[in-house]
């Protein structure tokens, strides 16, 4: 970390004058172990799974798109894929446990249920398989590095996952739903009035314990949240640095956090979503974003769109552009009252 600002500070420009950027390519140098950061190889994890919770009326569509977008993604399709282009990485979508999902082309299975249970009358999923889901999570990670990764986004895909999220985080921070739930893909007046309700029953009936995150994310959470929690303690585990997308992700990075603080010297905070609580989860995991721009599209859309910024600024990193080069005296740090 320290010889990563050194080779900052010594480039021709004031010094810290790159912000965050700079402060991201710290942050990898320290979790790798290297200051020649590189992120040559990246790609996008979406995690796709159903909630139960979608028969209590707290989204505009059903179940059926959460395949409808998977296989989409599976052959490039999707939103997201046509960012990633742009940003030289590669999707890869994983059914963590669709709806009746027989499978198709570009899609990981690595199903763990048939989708969750209605949080509405008891858990999501049994302990056992919220573990498992986490585990996976982690694997994924694990396979991504011995394929050379160097940098992974995260991304989810699960009608009714802004409903699972809302619920986890207020159980996490203690917030009541009203507080930290949105309107998700759009919802009206009356869809966000039973978007809360759902999740205040789901909290009274399941009783989640805000000191335990895997109790929280199998009474409330989803599968798709329990796999990205593992992702980001694959990250920590395996040093591989993990981008947060947006609120639901950062859910499941706060969940990571909980179970193992540590877990936090991986994460990077791409954008700030437009949910309630977005910006209330991310100050809770101390991670500012490098992107503001009210997005809320999901799958991972908001951590692809970093990766430009990102190598922008380690075009400047590697550049060499130093003060001796330039002839000029270099910038000192100053006190300020």
């Amino acid at each position: 970390m320290n010889e990563a600002r050194k080779c900052w500070d010594s480039l021709a420009k004031p010094l810290g004058s790159l912000g965050l950027l700079e402060e991201a390519v710290v942050k990898i140098a320290a979790l790798t172990g290297n200051t020649e950061v590189r992120l040559n190889d990246r790609a996008l994890l979406v995690l796709c799974a159903d909630n139960g919770v979608v028969v209590q009326g707290v989204t505009q569509t059903d179940s059926s798109v959460t395949a409808a977008v998977a296989r989409a993604l599976g052959v490039g399709e999707s939103t997201v894929c046509h960012m990633a282009q742009v940003a030289d990485c590669q999707v890869i979508p994983v059914d963590m446990g669709i709806l009746d999902f027989p499978g198709a082309p570009g899609v990981l299975d690595r199903r763990v249920r048939n989708g969750t249970a209605d949080i509405t009358y008891g858990p999501a999923m049994s302990r056992e398989e919220c573990v498992r889901a986490i585990e996976t999570g982690m694997e994924l990670v694990r396979e991504q590095r011995a394929a050379e990764a160097d940098i992974l986004a995260t991304g989810e895909m699960g009608i009714g996952n802004t409903t699972t999220s809302s619920a986890v985080a207020s159980v996490l921070l203690g917030l009541p739903p009203a507080e930290v739930t949105g309107r998700g893909a759009g919802l009206s007046d009356a869809g966000l009035a039973r978007k809360i309700a759902a999740i205040e029953r789901a909290v009274q009936v399941n009783r989640p314990c805000p000191n335990n995150p895997v109790d929280a994310l199998s009474k409330v959470g989803g599968l798709d949240l329990a796999g990205l929690c593992g992702v980001f303690l694959g990250g920590a585990e395996y040093r591989v640095p993990i981008l947060v997308d947006g609120f639901i992700s950062a859910v499941a990075a706060l969940c990571a956090a909980r179970l193992r603080p540590e877990a936090k010297g991986a994460m990077l905070a791409s954008h700030v979503s437009a949910e309630p609580a977005g910006r209330l989860v991310l100050d809770e995991l101390g991670l500012k974003p490098l992107i503001t721009a009210e997005m809320r599209l999901g799958e991972g859309s908001g951590a692809v769109a970093v990766l430009p910024l990102l190598d922008m600024a380690l075009a400047v990193y590697h550049s060499g552009h130093t003060f001796g080069k330039m002839g000029m005296e270099p910038y000192t740090p100053q006190q300020y009252s």
